[in-house]
């Protein structure tokens, strides 16, 4: 069996039936072979960069026809350290995991088994979500308290908010997550994400104000880049600390886990190089005692897929990402649609990454170009 072609599908997640405001276009990856058997992947997108990252897997195509789908490992390691020059950048890290997420697909189906049975076996049979995608737009405490309210109703036991976008003082923010967690109640978890704010002491004020709220992790209270700042604060607050999805491959992680910065890591299987590399970083976490949380700013369809494939793998594992404003599309887009139910999603058993693509259904949520940010 060959590569016959690659193919990449740019595509706005936006629902036709509910005003979500999705500034973001997502890119699946289709890898076709001479004997008929595909693989879908997907590659992780920032606004205004997808048409890169689509370029890159362009470059990267014409060097994978007539190549065996089953040297996985072969490819990536010549993509990153051959193809970059060692002058890697997120566009090809991005372009590189989801041509390796179609590629476990294609060896999955081709052999009649899950892609994690391939890698070790599962560790669980149900991956636990956090639902994320619904606080946009939400401005008052009782906007956030409600929509909250309406997302626990859905079936997830742990959500995100994003309680520092509208540069409010940290007395303003601490009321808006103690007004949601009035609403949802105390069984429900709550991920505080900081959003790489740049003043650290704002960061470690709001911390200490919500103590008693019982939050379950804290992410990215200072930029991600600056790991001796994100150490410091967590030497300063009592919140389990979270980074890690703005960083690919194992390089990269390493300082994280020497420098005692974070209490659990988020990379994305989209972009930190794909479904090996995500299993080899959680397996570098493990001997620091530092958990993993797959970051999943993805499709529920293929994304998501490729991410219950390693969440499914790793002991360290805690918990992964779940977009409900991105849920009519992957309903679409896959035949056997993931159902979250009391807050987990059944892994899936079928052969690869467990989903089946409707690719005729991609013409319905068609790229967007958005007007140009101030800057």
């Amino acid at each position: 069996m060959k590569i016959a072609d690659v193919k990449s599908f740019l595509v706005h997640p936006a629902p036709h039936t509910k005003g979500w405001n999705i500034s973001k276009n997502l890119l699946l990856v289709r890898v076709e072979t001479d004997e008929g058997i595909v693989g879908w992947g997907e590659a992780f997108t920032l606004r205004d960069r997808e048409t890169s990252i689509a370029l890159n897997i362009g470059n990267l195509t014409r060097y994978l026809i007539g190549k065996d789908p089953f040297c996985i490992q072969a490819f990536t390691q010549w993509a990153s350290n051959v193809f970059s020059d060692g002058r890697g950048a997120l566009e090809l890290y991005c372009a590189i995991s989801g041509i390796e997420q179609a590629l476990w697909d294609i060896v999955g189906k081709r052999l009649d088994t899950p892609v994690y049975n391939l890698l070790g076996g599962p560790c669980r049979d149900r991956i636990r979500v956090y639902a994320n995608g619904w606080t946009s737009g939400a401005k008052t405490s009782k906007e956030m308290a409600d929509r909250a309210a309406e997302v626990v109703k859905l079936g997830f036991t742990a959500i995100k908010l994003y309680p520092f976008q509208n540069d409010e003082p940290a007395t303003a923010i601490a009321k808006n997550i103690r007004a949601v967690r009035e609403a949802v109640g105390p069984q429900v978890d709550l991920l505080i994400d900081v959003w790489r704010q740049p003043d650290p002491f704002k960061a470690i004020r709001v911390a200490r104000m919500i103590e008693e709220c019982g939050v379950f992790w804290y992410e990215e209270p200072v930029p991600s880049e600056n790991l001796d700042m994100l150490a410091e604060v967590r030497r300063s607050i009592s919140l389990p600390v979270v980074t890690g999805e703005c960083l690919y491959t194992r390089a990269e992680f390493r300082e994280v886990f020497e420098k005692r910065a974070a209490d659990i890591v988020n990379p994305d299987v989209a972009s930190c190089g794909g479904i090996l590399e995500l299993k080899a970083i959680a397996a570098m976490a493990e001997p620091y005692g530092i958990r993993v949380s797959p970051h999943n700013y993805n499709s529920t369809a293929v994304g998501l897929a490729a991410t219950l494939q390693v969440s499914a793998l790793i002991p360290n594992f805690v918990i992964t990402e779940y977009f409900i404003n991105f849920q009519e599309m992957g309903d679409a887009l896959s035949r056997d649609p993931f159902r979250v139910e009391e807050g987990y999603i059944r892994l899936p058993s079928s052969p690869g990454l467990g989903i089946d693509i409707n690719q005729g259904s991609l013409k319905e949520y068609a790229f967007q170009e958005f007007p140009r940010r101030k800057w």
